[in-house]
């Protein structure tokens, strides 16, 4: 008996754990956590009511990235707060940006979008690319990969819960396809720019938005240009965003007789944290969408 004992004791270290995760925002995390299913719980670092664009790790979320086996995130071009946190890590530490990743449909702010190639050099990119969720049906496949390269003993579950995951996300998407196709071709202004991924997929017309960039301020000139907008392009409602104070799209709408919508919430940052929130998140913005737009 103390032999066997003996054996269980020396082996145990040989065994291959779970890898610790540490993701950026609240879709990559809904998407990890799908396929870590019951394995393991993986870390958000953007905590619920944070702003992606004005973040800063607190000293123990620098140290759990330092730790991480594997920090799973969009990219600088969304998280630059993360960047200088990653460069603590040890040589050849694993990390995943989703953004880069193969296969990823990527898109300019000028509408310009193509799948990932590598080489090819981008412009002023659009990074909101989680909201086109064939992308979301991409990753789960890589995030997979990666977690069953780090964790090979357990390899197995995660394409399986991938596989699940991307079969769940399919029957969504043609559930919203549904409920949007009315409001296909209708034009919508929107906070500010996030919704491009989203518009394309669905075939949504978001003819401008507030702020042109993430976190930029609004000129004048700028507004009363999305104000004649308004008129020449028929738009049918503006819907403002969560975080953001709703004034000027109430200004803008002022007088106008168009809709005034829910407000946004392209990140999440309401929604309580988990493996549901991704799916929570496009349902979200496809009801409030449909809500205003659908009258």
């Amino acid at each position: 008996m103390r032999y066997i004992i003996t054996l269980l004791l020396t082996a145990s270290p040989a065994l291959a754990e779970v890898p610790l995760v540490v993701t950026d925002i609240p879709p990559v995390h809904a998407l990890v956590a799908q396929v870590m299913g019951e394995l393991g719980q993986p870390e958000l670092l953007l905590a619920k009511g944070a702003d992606e664009h004005d973040f800063q790790l607190r000293p123990s979320q620098a140290g759990a990235v330092a730790d991480a086996g594997l920090v799973v995130w969009i990219g600088p071009e969304l998280t630059p707060w993360l960047e200088n946190a990653l460069e603590t890590r040890a040589e050849g530490a694993a990390s995943l940006a989703l953004l880069d990743a193969e296969g990823t449909v990527r898109r300019d702010y000028d509408g310009h979008a193509e799948e990932h190639d590598e080489g090819h050099d981008h412009g002023a990119e659009d990074p909101h690319a989680w909201l086109d969720p064939g992308n979301a049906q991409v990753w789960l496949g890589l995030i997979a990969a990666e977690l069953g390269r780090l964790d090979p003993e357990n390899a197995a579950v995660y394409a399986a819960n991938a596989t699940a995951a991307e079969q769940e996300l399919a029957a969504l998407d043609t559930e919203l396809a549904g409920l949007l196709a009315p409001v296909k071709g209708k034009p919508m202004i929107t906070f500010h720019d996030a919704f491009g991924y989203f518009g394309d997929h669905y075939g949504l017309d978001f003819v401008g938005s507030i702020a042109v960039g993430d976190a930029s301020t609004p000129g004048a000139a700028h507004l009363v240009g999305l104000r004649a907008e308004l008129e020449a392009r028929g738009v049918v409602c503006l819907f403002p965003e969560v975080q953001h104070d709703p004034a000027l799209m109430e200004q803008l709408a002022e007088g106008t007789g168009v809709r005034l919508g829910g407000a946004l919430d392209p990140v999440g940052s309401t929604l309580e944290p988990g493996p549901e929130a991704y799916a929570a998140l496009l349902r979200g913005l496809a009801e409030t969408i449909e809500d205003c737009a659908g009258r």
